[in-house]
Parts: structure tokens; C-alpha cells; sequence
């Protein structure tokens, strides 16, 4: 995706994943304790196919050699997004999307903290820091700390809220485990990505390889989900069943977003990844447009702040063009 800027990639990431999160809490049954495992088999199928669509333009070829050999380094980023994702889409059964999507994602200004350090361990934070302006810094320090605000205001609510009758609510405060260990897996696989596709000291993996890596390690899980539904219930899981739709559109929002992520982190890892973390935003603000979640003065400030420092960062790129 040469001529296309980090930010723009960004940004569109951020607006398919916004929209994955509204159809993920939308494809959610809460009396289905075996929801999160079907929504896993869609994201396997459509990821799945997109890579074995990529696989004409691997930089391995056909080199099935050269594809083991990538798989097994990067096997332990994709391992820890799947495993995030599927903890959250099982957090979806108990809490609600405003609350869910801002404590997974303050992931993002963690993985951005996580980078800085190894690439100054590395020696490599020099390059990575010049390229980056005032207006860069200045915005990146706005996102992070509105997103890490928005974890804290959502679990000061969540508490607040345990004590209500609603299933949704049974497990109380103990239903933020969900959302915190995606944090925890997210964290290590967004720091893993943005080392790994860092030209100076990656692995040399390149987007295209990582998304049919990533893509063939997710139709692994969607399969073992699939074997063991059927395993538990007797019968197969038909994906494309009544009711199934849904998980579809998320499964097809998150595999677009996850396009432009991987060109957005291998272009500028340390800014994109907090940004790409702020789609929160928008599956916030879809949560009280959709689904009709109320939201609190102190929801609103964190949103409106991580808005203001995406303004910062893409008229510091608008600039930087100039």
C-alpha cells in the first residue's frame, strides 16, 4: 500500500474494527455459553480464505519450507491474538461493548510503552524517534492517556453496576478478568507485531506474509472450535445457519481492519499502535447509537479527548506532506 500514509491506514483500521466490535456484541448470545467458539469459527473461516487468496503474492512464493519457517517465528504474536479474541468475544457475554472494548484496548498505549523499551534496548529507538515530530508525540500522549482513563471510568462502572440483577451483570466485577487478560495478550502480541515488522530489527516477515500467517493460524483455531462444538454437542455447528449473520459481518470488519493494521504498525509501530487501540471509540459511540448503551459525562471526556489527539496526529501528518 505504497503513497497511502500511516495514518490513513490507521484510520481506517480503527473505523473496521469499530464496526467488528458492534457486530461481535450483536452476534453474541448471552445464553449460549459456547457463543464465543462460533464467532471464533466465522473469524477462522473469512480469515482463512483471505489468506489462502494472499498466497499468490507471499514473499516465499509457494515455498512451503519458507512458510513453516515463519509460521514457527511468528507463531507466538498470532497465538496471542487469538487467544485475546476469543477471551473477549467471551467477555461479551457479561459485560456490556462501552465497557468490554476500552479495558481490552488500553492494550495499545501498553504495546507502545512495551516497543519503546526494546527498541531502546536494541539501539534502534533513534531512527524511530526521529521521524517523529512534536505534534506526533503530543497526540500519541493524548490517545494513550485518555485510553488507559476510559479503562479505569469503565471499571469503576462495572463495579458500580455488579449489583444489578441483569444476567449480564452475575459475575459483577469479576467479569473484567475477561477484558483485562485480553488486555494482557494483546499487549504482548501488538509489541511482538510492531518489533516483528520493524525493518531494523524484525524478523523479516513481511504485511503480506503476516496476514496469511496470521490468517492460516486463526483457520486452525476456527477448526479445533468447530471439532470441539461438535464434540460437546452432538451435531454440527452450521456457520451459515439462521441467526449465523452477524458473526459474518464481524468476522469480514475484523479481517479488513486487520489489513490496514499490518501496514499501519509496519510503518510507524510505536504512534499506530495507540491509535489503532482508540477504535474503542468507535465501538463506544456505536454501542449508544446500536445497542442504546447509556454513557457517562466522564465516557464522554475520555472519547472526545482520544478524538482531539487523532486531530493532533493527522494534522501533524497533513503537514509533514507539505
Amino acid at each position: 500500500m505504497d503513497g497511502i500514509s500511516w495514518f490513513v491506514l490507521a484510520l481506517i483500521c480503527v473505523l473496521g474494527w469499530g464496526f467488528a466490535d458492534l457486530f461481535y456484541k450483536k452476534g453474541t448470545d448471552e445464553n449460549d455459553r459456547y457463543s464465543h467458539l462460533r464467532i471464533a469459527v466465522w473469524v477462522g473461516l473469512v480469515m482463512g480464505a483471505s489468506a489462502f487468496c494472499l498466497l499468490p503474492f507471499s514473499e516465499t512464493g509457494f515455498s512451503i519450507g519458507g512458510l513453516l519457517k515463519n509460521a514457527v517465528r511468528y507463531s507466538p504474536a498470532s497465538l496471542c491474538y487469538i487467544i485475546s479474541m476469543v477471551i473477549g468475544y467471551a467477555g461479551l457475554r457479561y459485560l456490556e461493548l462501552s465497557i468490554v472494548s476500552p479495558v481490552q484496548n488500553a492494550s495499545g498505549a501498553f504495546s507502545a510503552v512495551a516497543m519503546i523499551i526494546f527498541f531502546s534496548v536494541t539501539g534502534a529507538f533513534e531512527s524511530i524517534y526521529n521521524e517523529l515530530s512534536l505534534m506526533d508525540i503530543i497526540g500519541t500522549v493524548i490517545i494513550t492517556v485518555a485510553l488507559i482513563a476510559l479503562a479505569f471510568v469503565e471499571n469503576r462502572i462495572s463495579r458500580g453496576e455488579s449489583g444489578d440483577t441483569d444476567k449480564k451483570y452475575r459475575f459483577g466485577a469479576l467479569a473484567l478478568l475477561f477484558p483485562i487478560l485480553y488486555c494482557v495478550f494483546d499487549t504482548i502480541g501488538t509489541a511482538a507485531d510492531g518489533i516483528i515488522l520493524n525493518e531494523e530489527t524484525g524478523l523479516g516477515i513481511g504485511e503480506i506474509d503476516v496476514l496469511i500467517l496470521y490468517g492460516l493460524t486463526f483457520l486452525l483455531a476456527g477448526i479445533a472450535a468447530w471439532i470441539f462444538l461438535f464434540i460437546k454437542e452432538k451435531k454440527a455447528y452450521n456457520p451459515f445457519g439462521k441467526g449465523q449473520l452477524p458473526k459474518a459481518e464481524a468476522a469480514v470488519c475484523e479481517e479488513f481492519g486487520q489489513i490496514f493494521y499490518v501496514y499501519a504498525m509496519a510503518a510507524r509501530p510505536v504512534v499506530a499502535a495507540p491509535m489503532i487501540a482508540s477504535y474503542c471509540v468507535i465501538s463506544v459511540l456505536l454501542s449508544r447509537i446500536f445497542l442504546k448503551e447509556k454513557l457517562k459525562a466522564s465516557q464522554y471526556a475520555c472519547v472526545f479527548s482520544v478524538i482531539a489527539g487523532i486531530i493532533i496526529l493527522g494534522i501533524s501528518e497533513g503537514l509533514g506532506e507539505l
